[in-house]
């Protein structure tokens, strides 16, 4: 019985003797996700907060206030993506990493207007840090 108990214990300790660090890399994870609000006005765009953001993944989660369906288009540095129809008392999600830059959240109609609607300007600063020490995340 006692040799049975050793032989389980060495062969634990060789087990756990080759799982060193050796193969584990440490890399960043991604930082947090921010989620940014905005709405769809008759004569703007506005995106809260705009100011003050680090560069890493956003959740842009944009509500359709007026009586028309709108298109909604994120512009950047090198971004240009079109994120869809938005329409009227409804909302669209955009779910992108920006860089350091500035950029406009755009909504646009198919009909002609007399008045452009004027987009929402985000300014993104220097990278968030990341999400290592962070608990409770996916």
């Amino acid at each position: 019985m006692g040799g049975r108990v050793l032989a389980t214990v060495a062969v634990a300790a060789i087990a756990v003797a080759g799982c060193g660090d050796e193969d584990f890399e440490n890399k960043a994870r991604a930082p947090v996700a921010v989620g940014l609000s905005g709405v769809i006005q008759k004569d703007e765009v506005i995106v809260s907060p705009a100011k003050g953001l680090g560069a890493g993944p956003f959740q842009i989660t944009i509500a359709n206030q007026t009586g028309e369906t709108h298109t909604v288009t994120l512009e950047g540095e090198s971004v240009r993506e079109r994120a869809g129809a938005v329409a009227p008392n409804d909302t669209l999600t955009i779910t992108r990493s920006l860089e350091p830059g500035t950029y406009e959240v755009r909504a646009g109609s198919q009909q002609a207007v007399t008045k452009e609607i004027k987009p929402a300007v985000l300014k993104i600063g220097a990278e968030r840090r990341d999400s290592n020490s962070d608990l409770l995340l996916p």
